[in-house]
């Protein structure tokens, strides 16, 4: 599944006139919160990285603005002109957009020089409540290695033109100074917000100390993620998704859902299952199972829905699914069979009663479900048939072959 929508804006930047260009990725369903993302030094908000992350987050139903600082990208402005503080600024003037138009970032993203840059804005955005660097540098500083070759030019001339990443950048002795200025230490000490940091050990770009300096410097609760064989700019697919993934469930702790929004569902009994709306779109509920685990249910869109999470019926064969292969699993093992994995496909669709000839009912409609398993082990047919059987004789199974009684009352 892929996020829902994107919408094109534009905000002005910190220089109070260059307009910047953004993207606003948007989950299906109303955001349960929104993210702000940084990106890398002279990228843009369409790196690979920042997409795939984006991605991932509207997966786990939040909104994620990502921009092009000034003077990159589609945004207007000199780059010449810009440096680290004029970065900074440009944060707070997207988190003043989305505060005014959507909410308030909850969440700060920054990969790289990015990441430096959210440090550096956090206190400034009152409403966020974690921070997330990746591949970051623990001061921007840092990237002055980037110049080196061109560092006596910018001395005597006042600026050179610096190839970065194969690009040419016009640089400013303004930048150089501007950096030397910011040192983070403190900043991320006194920050008061969450922190999750995730570096690579081999990554070439910004080395491991810096991570080590960064979570050093950092009150708790914080948390450190290796990206063990990720390059600095997460160039390999798997790497993004893993990032944002980690995201999602360690910012499940700090974010609150958006206004409007159910707060939670009743926990329910240990010997119950409690659903309720949770007010994003039509359809969408989120389930408590014995006050231990929680999922989502919606309807499709082209049921009125948001596709938020299973259907209904989805979670009827959801659960057939799984009583089939635990039982499959519970007899071969008491039996001593070599059943390596055991997987089942199941489809739920509406018949004729007359095309149906082992049914009872002859006229109308009846449910039908078409469950698919896999066997995979060295067992000969004899064993693979007594399996098939055995998936008949699922507790889940019989219930739905049975009568089934179902008693409704209201909640007094």
């Amino acid at each position: 599944m892929t996020m829902q929508k994107t919408e094109k804006i534009t905000f002005v930047g910190a220089d109070g006139e260059s307009r910047l260009a953004a993207r606003l990725d948007l989950p299906r369903g109303t955001p349960r919160a929104y993210a702000l993302f940084a990106h890398c030094f002279t990228c843009t908000k369409d790196i690979f990285a920042a997409g795939r992350i984006a991605d991932g987050l509207t997966r786990h139903g939040i909104g994620v603005l990502r921009f092009d600082f000034t003077g990159l990208g589609a945004s207007e402005g000199e780059f010449a002109n810009t440096n680290f503080s004029s970065n900074v600024g440009d944060l707070v003037a997207a988190a003043d957009w989305m505060r005014n138009q959507r909410q308030a970032p909850r969440l700060l993203i920054g990969h790289s020089l990015g990441g430096a840059a959210v440090l550096a804005a956090a206190a400034q955005v009152a409403e966020s409540v974690a921070v997330c660097t990746i591949g970051a540098p623990a001061d921007p500083a840092h990237v002055r290695h980037l110049f080196l070759g061109a560092a006596d030019e910018i001395e005597a001339k006042g600026e050179a033109e610096v190839l970065l990443a194969g690009r040419p950048f016009r640089i400013r002795k303004q930048f150089l100074d501007d950096i030397e200025g910011h040192k983070l230490e403190k900043q991320i000490g006194e920050m008061r917000k969450a922190l999750l940091v995730f570096h690579g050990p081999r990554d070439q770009t910004v080395g491991i100390e810096n991570a080590g300096r960064i979570f050093g410097a950092a009150k708790h609760p914080k948390s450190f993620v290796s990206l063990d064989g990720a390059d600095h700019l997460l160039s390999r697919r798997e790497d993004a998704v893993y990032v944002a993934d980690v995201i999602a469930a360690w910012a499940e702790r700090y974010v609150e859902p958006a206004e409007g929004v159910a707060e939670a569902v009743p926990a329910a009994p240990a010997d119950a299952v409690v659903v309720a709306e949770t007010g994003e779109g039509k359809f969408a509920q989120i389930v408590s199972v014995g006050g231990v685990h929680t999922l989502r249910a919606d309807e499709p869109e082209r049921y009125g829905g948001t596709d938020s999470g299973p259907s209904p019926y989805d979670l009827l064969l959801a659960g057939l699914g799984a009583c089939t292969t635990m039982t499959v699993r519970m007899y071969a093992d008491r039996k001593g069979l070599p059943l390596e994995r055991v997987s089942a496909t199941l489809r739920h669709n509406k018949i004729h009663a007359e095309d149906c000839q082992s049914c009872e009912t002859q006229a109308g409609k009846i449910d039908r479900i078409e469950r698919e398993i896999e066997i995979v082990g060295p067992l000969d047919e004899a064993a693979r048939a007594k399996l098939l059987e055995i998936a008949d004789k699922c507790p889940v199974h019989r219930t739905l072959h049975s009568e089934v009684l179902v008693e409704t009352r209201l909640k007094e």
